[in-house]
């Protein structure tokens, strides 16, 4: 914790530097990456003007759903000449190094649930490496005469087994106001995600991405978005099979947001979500099936230039198992006690507020802390996770516009209902390589 303290009193010590910068940091290094490419054109005729390419190598870094551990857009572009379609092919080589010490996570990211309460001779201190997070994509943006603007996008990542096999991580197209596919979630905010070395993030981060239908409109006007999917339902309940059974899912999950952006990069969102949870009552013989709610406010600003605040707070009952570390157990209906064969919802909330401060455009440190709660409304096991605190302070370094390396210190903790509880503490590393 003190790292962090003395992390944001750097901060506020640095705020007199705002006035040297004439534009925000983080546009100037936005700028940077943007002219770090390679165009080939093809088609007939002249080249395009350069304002019809930049209107078009725009579309490939503005998305709402965007966060800060995506890849960026491909080095090397393909683009016609009419400036009506551009498609790239890139990758990210990105690697981790950690070294945890007083109670070890096991897992590369950094998750307080897996934080021990209990000292572990065998697993005091773990240092370990990873690729995790290594990918491919390929993006088409164009326009059509009678379908309007589109893209195409795919992503795999090195995610699965050691970080190491190769899973599908995105694929979806976007037709004008609508998203088909594997995407993000309507309910989540990736852009007002602190940034961070970790891979999990603040421990209520919701990140879920599904199959899904969603409408999404801008009113250029007035600053505002709308959106609204059905996405594919998924549930973790406690079934034992001898009094309670998981039926099949047959309903969607709704979701919805409202965004008002004043600036580019800049907004506060309002979304929720409504879930359907069937089961089966196996002593009495009956169908049942719970519904699910959370609604989230999320925000990312710069009250200055060089500093850019993050923040999220969300609750509801049985959201929670939609990300972030309530993602790892079977919290979306929990055994009640006093009624053997029922299950119920779970109450809970969570919040994290992070602070960025760019000294330079491609150098910039920032600090995050969150919180995470379960709240169960019928008595639990003492050992049960109650609740997470998640910490994290780094450094980040743009060698290239391409190449970046950091460094990051997290400190968190587990506690559960009996009031045993434990720490973890990470010091970890990243080299990353985008093309």
């Amino acid at each position: 914790m003190r790292i962090l303290r003395a992390v944001f009193c750097i901060m506020l010590l640095s705020v007199p530097v705002a006035t040297v910068f004439a534009v925000s940091p983080v546009e100037e290094q936005r700028e940077s990456l943007l002219s770090d490419h390679k165009i080939v054109f093809y088609g007939k005729g002249e080249e395009p003007h350069t304002d019809s390419i930049r209107h078009l190598m725009d579309k490939f870094y503005y998305d709402q759903f965007r966060s800060f551990q995506d890849p960026q857009a491909p080095y090397f572009l393909f683009m016609s000449r009419d400036t009506q379609l551009a498609m790239g092919i890139g990758g990210l080589v990105r690697m981790r190094g950690y070294f945890d010490w007083g109670g070890t996570t096991g897992i590369p990211g950094f998750s307080p649930y897996f934080i021990p309460v209990h000292r572990d001779e065998l697993n005091r201190q773990k240092l370990g490496t990873t690729p995790a997070g290594t990918s491919l994509f390929f993006r088409v943006i164009g326009r059509n005469k009678r379908l309007g603007e589109y893209q195409l996008y795919i992503e795999a990542n090195f995610n699965g087994y050691q970080g190491r096999d190769f899973h599908l991580k995105k694929a979806y197209a976007v037709v004008n106001d609508w998203t088909v596919g594997y995407a993000p979630s309507t309910f989540g905010d990736g852009s007002a995600v602190p940034p961070t070395i970790d891979s999990n993030g603040p421990t209520m981060k919701m990140d879920g991405t599904n199959v899904l239908v969603r409408y999404m409109h801008h009113f250029k006007k007035s600053g505002l978005y709308v959106a609204g999917s059905i996405e594919t339902p998924d549930m973790a309940i406690q079934a034992d099979n001898r009094q309670v059974a998981e039926r099949s899912e047959f309903i969607p999950n709704l979701s919805a947001m409202v965004q008002y952006e004043w600036k580019q990069g800049q907004h506060v969102r309002l979304s929720a979500i409504t879930r359907f949870m069937p089961y089966r009552d196996l002593i009495n013989g009956r169908n049942h099936q719970e519904v699910g709610w959370g609604v989230q406010l999320s925000t990312v600003f710069r009250p200055i230039e060089p500093l850019t605040v993050y923040g999220t707070v969300n609750g509801g009952r049985s959201y929670s198992n939609f990300g972030g570390d309530f993602l790892l157990g079977k919290y979306d209906l929990v055994e009640c006690d006093d009624c053997p064969g029922r299950l119920c919802t779970v109450p809970g909330w969570g919040y994290f507020f992070g602070l960025q401060y760019n000294f330079r455009p491609n150098l910039f440190v920032s600090a995050t802390f969150g919180q995470g709660r379960y709240l169960p409304c019928c008595r639990v096991d003492g050992t049960d996770y109650k609740y997470g605190l998640y910490s994290a302070a780094n450094l980040f370094w743009d060698v290239t516009p391409r190449i970046r390396v950091g460094a990051e210190v997290n400190v968190g903790k587990r506690q559960n209902f009996n009031g045993e509880h434990g720490w973890g503490r990470r010091v970890g590393a990243l080299a990353q390589f985008s093309f």
